[in-house]
């Protein structure tokens, strides 16, 4: 509930501040801002997607949705992120436009908006920080990123205020545009890798079915596979081939997996002499090779 709080505040606080920016845009006629407020509609609008998102994914399992409803979080999390590279792009256009034709900038009306963007945009940075899931995250990369675009912002109307170098705003806009895009770009791609079931980084099958394999009583373990819900809750399926009781390597099996940060596990048990049909899903000779050990 903490974490839907928080995204909703993030929301309120950015939309209220893009009206601000707007208005501000367009009395001190610099892009910088005038861009960075058609990127805060944008933020708002992706945050407002990402809260009802990660309202949805709280929701428990059914007929429906077997796994629940978690995805729904990551799945705000790329449409947040999509829209963080498209704003960046809008921005390095329209900044390519002030260079080509550059105009008279109010200066000290730039300063008074650039604080309060730092204020407003550090305040929704602090209440979304703890975010864990990769929608949360999304949203707090956005914050960030907004106290440092008006940071930006802030020393380069301080610079221009003193030296009248009118083509300072739009090569920073770019700066800026630029340093978010490319980690909006990183992010979308750890989001895609979540959707294509990409084995959850900081987790090797390969010592996963070794340690599996060492537990007392297994005799081989293939068909493993691993991937993730939403990028915090993940799931395994594996088979073992075992000719002691079922149950309890069953539970020796799960115990272990949990210390993998494995929260969901079907795992099928096979005897010495059964044969395993899921030839195509077999785990690699170069990983089970060193089951056959007891």
């Amino acid at each position: 509930m903490k974490e839907k709080r928080n995204i909703l505040i993030a929301f309120i606080l950015n939309l209220l501040f893009s009206v601000f920016e707007l208005l501000g845009g367009i009395l001190t006629g610099s892009v910088a801002i005038l861009s960075d407020a058609l990127h805060d509609v944008g933020d708002a609008t992706s945050i407002g997607v990402s809260f009802f998102m990660e309202n949805k994914s709280k929701r428990p399992p059914d007929n429906q949705y077997t796994y629940g409803y978690a995805r729904y979080s990551a799945l705000g999390s790329l449409f947040t992120t999509l829209i963080l590279v498209f704003g960046s792009l809008i921005v390095i256009y329209n900044a390519v436009l002030r260079i080509i034709s550059p105009v008279v900038i109010d200066y000290n009306g730039m300063i008074v908006f650039a604080v309060v963007g730092v204020i407003v945009n550090f305040i929704a940075a602090l209440f979304t920080r703890k975010g864990k899931s990769l929608n949360q995250k999304a949203v707090n990369l956005h914050m960030l990123e907004d106290v440092f675009g008006w940071l930006i912002v802030l020393i380069g109307a301080i610079v221009m205020r003193f030296t009248d170098f009118t083509l300072l705003d739009p090569i920073l806009s770019i700066g800026v545009a630029i340093f978010i895009c490319i980690h909006a770009v990183k992010h979308l791609t750890q989001t895609c890798k979540l959707f294509l079931d990409k084995t959850p980084d900081g987790i090797s099958v390969t010592e996963l079915t070794k340690s599996v394999c060492a537990i007392d009583g297994v005799i081989d373990a293939h068909h493993v596979h691993v991937w993730s819900i939403d990028g915090q809750n993940h799931c395994a399926t594996l088979h073992i081939v075992t000719d002691q009781n079922a149950h309890e390597i069953k539970y020796k099996v799960r115990e272990l997996l949990q210390t993998f940060a494995i929260v969901h596990v079907t795992i099928e048990v096979e005897t010495a002499n059964e044969h395993c049909d899921e030839k195509t899903c077999r785990t690699p000779q170069s990983i089970y090779k060193h089951c056959h050990h007891h």
